[in-house]
């Protein structure tokens, strides 16, 4: 089949930008044969190489990434790795009880694999560290909906603590915030100073990265060929862990929404900003799902702030740079608002990021053709889920029987879509929606 488009990633990724810059792409440019093949460097895809040289120890494994690491929506989205339920469509998060507690067992045993992967690499603290996180309430509002989270956690058995104002603005140094809802299982990554690390340390003689090699072609000659501008690779199977790419394979047609997020990162702040902004660095999600994520950062770089958000339905899985501006306004307010001490720290980047969900939650895994693999539709997740999906799809095309591949197979698969104008309209009319009764948390 031929590939009906390649990645679209709109702005510079912060998280990607202030890193030192990455050693020369090596391009597949021949034609090679390997014992595997996995499509994507994101969280799903690494995690499947990893899971497979593994289970394999003498096998030979290409991986093919359209862009360099750490510039698609790997190095794109808000850096946590969520072990606890965070149901976007929900109020505060929760679901089903039994549901949740099954989902956050996975999701631990997710981020634990994350763990060994930074621990193995020696990625330091910067790229991978367990700190938690806080769920941030600026109105009444969200704070009712951070006390109702905090029963769906009790009754779950979770640690948590509920935080006052005056925590919230110990840790964060803004007037801001009503209160907070802090969790200690989630890990806060670097996204893009992550997935590069990994990748450059699952290289060898034997597992093959090559960046700037998008697959133009994939179709079966008996085994599977992955054609690419400069190159080919043959591999009897293969994991396609794209997210909603998937549909430019041919795959899961009509039952993906393709979202847009956004985000905005400060130039470095000096030495006086940074002392007005609490601890060293934190994380907050919002209490309502549809409100702005923050992030205080440190480390290489400098001290930042990341503010994220505003959602967009676009299923030609493109938007313009002119969108990323205007959704860049949306910071610039959610970030004043927070910040008033901080007025002139501008921000220095701006981007958006792709998402993909399914209209009834649904993943879209397993095996879709005879030896390929879809590890895609994390559901907003991506570094969680994408790391489970890629450990689970290894699995599965392994043979091996596990724990992880039962459970995510067990999801179902994503329904249809209704016909596209009734789902643009629908979608985007509920996003809007859901970011006016947002209030003071967007």
């Amino acid at each position: 089949m031929k590939v009906r488009q390649l990645p679209c990633d709109p702005g510079v990724t912060g998280w990607n930008a202030i890193l030192p810059e990455a050693e020369p792409a090596k391009p597949l440019d021949s034609a090679m044969t390997a014992d595997w093949l996995v499509i994507g460097g994101g969280f799903a895809g690494l995690a499947a190489v990893r899971r497979l040289s593994q289970l394999h120890p003498e096998a030979r494994i290409v991986l093919l990434e359209a862009k360099r690491i750490g510039e698609g929506p790997a190095g794109r989205n808000s850096g946590f790795m969520i072990d606890l339920p965070h149901d976007l469509s929900s109020q505060d998060y929760g679901g089903a009880l039994e549901k949740d507690v099954r989902q956050t067992r996975m999701n631990r045993t997710a981020i634990g694999f994350a763990g060994e992967m930074a621990e193995a690499f020696g990625l330091g603290a910067e790229a991978f560290t367990r700190s938690g996180k806080t769920n941030a309430a600026a109105s009444e509002k969200g704070h009712r909906h951070n006390l109702d989270y905090a029963a769906h956690l009790e009754a779950m058995g979770e640690a948590h603590e509920l935080l006052d104002a005056d925590a919230m603005r110990d840790m964060t140094g803004s007037e801001y915030y009503r209160s907070g809802l802090y969790t200690p299982g989630t890990a806060m990554i670097q996204p893009a100073l992550f997935v590069r690390g990994v990748a450059k340390g699952l290289a060898s003689n034997r597992v093959r990265i090559c960046e700037e090699s998008p697959v133009t072609e994939l179709r079966r000659e008996g085994d599977w060929v992955a054609v690419t501008p400069r190159g080919r690779v043959t591999a009897p199977k293969v994991i396609l862990a794209v997210n909603g790419h998937a549909e430019s394979f041919g795959q899961f047609t009509g039952r993906l929404l393709h979202l847009f997020l956004y985000a905005s990162m400060t130039r470095p702040l000096t030495d006086s900003e940074t002392a007005r902004l609490g601890a060293e660095r934190w994380g907050l999600t919002p209490a309502d799902p549809m409100g702005s994520t923050v992030r205080k950062i440190s480390g290489t770089g400098g001290t930042r702030i990341i503010m994220r958000n505003r959602v967009t339905y676009d299923p030609s899985l493109k938007i313009s740079q002119r969108r990323v501006a205007a959704m860049g306004r949306s910071h610039d307010t959610a970030f004043a608002a927070r910040f008033p001490q901080l007025a002139g720290a501008e921000m220095e980047y701006r981007w958006g990021g792709r998402l993909c969900l399914s209209w009834n939650g649904a993943p879209a895994l397993g095996e879709v053709e005879e030896g390929l693999f879809s590890a895609c539709c994390q559901n907003g997740l991506g570094t969680a889920r994408g790391t489970l999906h890629g450990m689970a799809m290894a699995e599965l095309a392994s043979g091996y029987r596990s724990e992880i591949a039962e459970h995510v197979m067990a999801q179902g698969e994503p329904s249809r879509l209704p016909p596209l104008p009734f789902t643009y309209i629908g979608a985007n009319a509920t996003m809007k929606w859901g970011e006016w009764k947002a209030g003071a948390e967007l």
